[in-house]
C-alpha cells in the first residue's frame, strides 16, 4: 500500500523531479540538436516543479517530514545529473569546469551539515540569497544543456548561449561560496555551543 503522503500533489511533484532525471540524461546523451532542446525543456519543467511543490505544500498545509527530506534530495540529484552530463559530453570544460566543482562541493557540504543538525534537532532553513543562487544555477544549467545547437533549433543562434550560461554559472558559484560559508559558520556555532532542550531551533537565517 502506498503511504498517503506520497500521493499528495506536492510530494508527487518532487518525485517527478527525480523521475525526470533518466529522461534528461538520455536526451543529453544523444548529442543531437533536438535532444539538447529536449534536455533543456525537461530540466526547465523539473525546475519549475521545485517552486510549485513548496508553494502547494504551504498553501494546502501538506508540509511533512517526508517532503522536507525529498525536496533537497531531488534538487541535488537533478543538478548533479545535469552537471555530470555537461562535463561528460565535453560541453562544460575550461573556465566552466571550476564553478561546477564549487557547486558540487557546496551541495555535499550543506547535505552533511543538514544531516548533522537534523540529528540534534536543529533546522537549517534556506536563506534568501540561497534562493538567488538556485535561480542562477538552474538558469545556467538549462542554458548550457540547450547549448549552441539547441539555440539554432530554436532560431536563437544570434545569442551567445554558451557564454551566457557560463557567466550565470560563475554567478551561481560565487553565491554558492557565500551561502555555503554562512551555513558552515551557523553549523559550527551550534556544534561549539549546543542548545539545551529537545526542541528544534532554526539556524542560518
Amino acid at each position: 500500500m502506498v503511504p498517503p503522503m506520497l500521493t499528495d500533489l506536492p510530494n508527487l511533484l518532487t518525485l517527478s523531479r527525480i523521475g525526470a532525471i533518466p529522461l534528461l540524461v538520455a536526451l543529453a546523451a544523444l548529442r543531437l540538436p533536438w535532444g539538447d532542446v529536449g534536455a533543456c525543456a525537461v530540466f526547465a519543467v523539473a525546475g519549475i516543479t521545485d517552486y510549485f511543490d513548496g508553494k502547494l505544500a504551504r498553501d494546502r498545509r501538506q508540509t511533512s517530514d517526508l517532503g522536507r527530506m525529498l525536496d533537497p534530495i531531488a534538487d541535488k540529484l537533478l543538478v548533479a545529473a545535469a552537471l555530470m552530463m555537461l562535463v561528460g559530453t565535453d560541453r562544460l570544460a575550461g573556465a566552466g569546469l571550476y564553478p561546477a566543482i564549487v557547486i558540487m562541493l557546496r551541495e555535499i557540504l550543506v547535505s552533511g551539515l543538514r544531516e548533522y543538525l537534523a540529528g540534534v534537532r536543529v533546522r537549517l532553513p534556506v536563506t534568501g540569497l540561497a534562493k538567488w543562487k538556485t535561480g542562477f544555477q538552474m538558469g545556467a544549467l538549462g542554458t548550457l544543456l540547450a547549448g549552441h545547437d539547441g539555440a539554432v533549433v530554436l532560431h536563437l543562434q544570434f545569442l551567445p548561449v554558451v557564454p551566457i550560461g557560463i557567466a550565470m554559472l560563475w554567478t551561481a558559484a560565487i553565491l554558492t561560496l557565500v551561502t555555503g560559508w554562512d551555513y558552515l559558520t551557523a553549523g559550527l556555532r551550534h556544534a561549539a555551543a549546543p542548545p539545551p532542550g529537545n526542541g528544534a531551533r532554526p539556524v542560518g537565517d
